[in-house]
């Protein structure tokens, strides 16, 4: 059976293939820099994310307007977004970012599997701040530009947050120049989650990179759990995205710090 990783690669070189990330429009981003929001936050810093459909998942919320959803997001003090570009088990598209793009100011990730430049200059053209690499797939040989994509991005004005899942790729990331580092708390190719991921690789770590940590955060236990840990921002999509009052729900998760 095809595993999950290999399975989100093809479906990026499906997607570049169909044309998705030729982008005509171009909008600017918010220009703001969320490293900083991060480490001067008085509350959790949270990346709220807009997803509607996932692998582990499938459908996590009817497809509708996005931007009511980001202003939700924003009103109830999010720091960033993050916005699904994948349209393959992702419901998500460039066109869906752009919505939200013009509708918000502040920063916003383009999240997608990112395997080729033309993916980095769609982030670009979109008006991404951040674009996402996962640290794995360079580590198996999917792909082997990391420091080629980082450079490519940061020469065209996008930083860039790198996502591990092991102590080994957590390392291999905090040797690149990656703006963020995310430590995902699923395992990409069985799906399993678990919190104890952020815990046992910042225990054994002391990395001047800032940290967030990502995927099954639910609660305020968890945000509080998860900052005693090390990580300094949390990005949460299912959770909130499941949730009928968003507003409310990224309220009380910004409180738990």
């Amino acid at each position: 059976m095809e595993k999950i990783l290999e399975k989100l690669v093809n479906n990026s070189k499906n997607a570049i293939d169909d044309g998705v990330y030729n982008i005509s429009e171009s909008l600017s981003n918010s220009g703001i820099d969320l490293g900083e929001i991060i480490i001067n936050s008085q509350h959790a810093p949270l990346i709220t994310e807009i997803k509607f459909s996932s692998p582990a998942l499938g459908n996590i919320r009817k497809v509708v307007d996005p931007v009511d959803i980001a202003s939700q997001m924003v009103n109830g003090g999010a720091s960033a977004l993050s916005v699904l570009t994948q349209p393959f088990l992702f419901d998500g598209s460039p066109e869906l970012f752009m919505k939200v793009r013009k509708a918000v100011k502040i920063p916003m990730l383009m999240k997608d599997i990112t395997i080729d430049k033309i993916q980095i200059d769609a982030a670009k053209k979109i008006g991404a701040d951040y674009f996402l690499l996962i640290q794995s797939l360079f580590d198996k040989k999917m792909i082997l530009e990391m420091d080629e994509l980082i450079g490519y991005g940061h020469k065209n004005g996008v930083k860039v947050i790198v996502e591990a899942h092991t102590s080994k790729e957590f390392e291999n990331a905090c040797k690149t120049n990656a703006d963020i580092i995310g430590i995902n708390n699923r395992n990409l190719d069985t799906l399993k989650i678990d919190l104890n991921t952020t815990k046992n690789i910042l225990e054994k770590t002391d990395s001047s990179k800032i940290i967030i940590s990502e995927s099954g955060i639910e609660s305020q236990e968890d945000i509080r759990f998860l900052h005693k840990c090390g990580a300094k921002g949390y990005l949460i999509g299912t959770a909130i995205m499941k949730n009928d009052n968003i507003e409310h729900t990224v309220r009380r998760l910004v409180n738990s710090i």
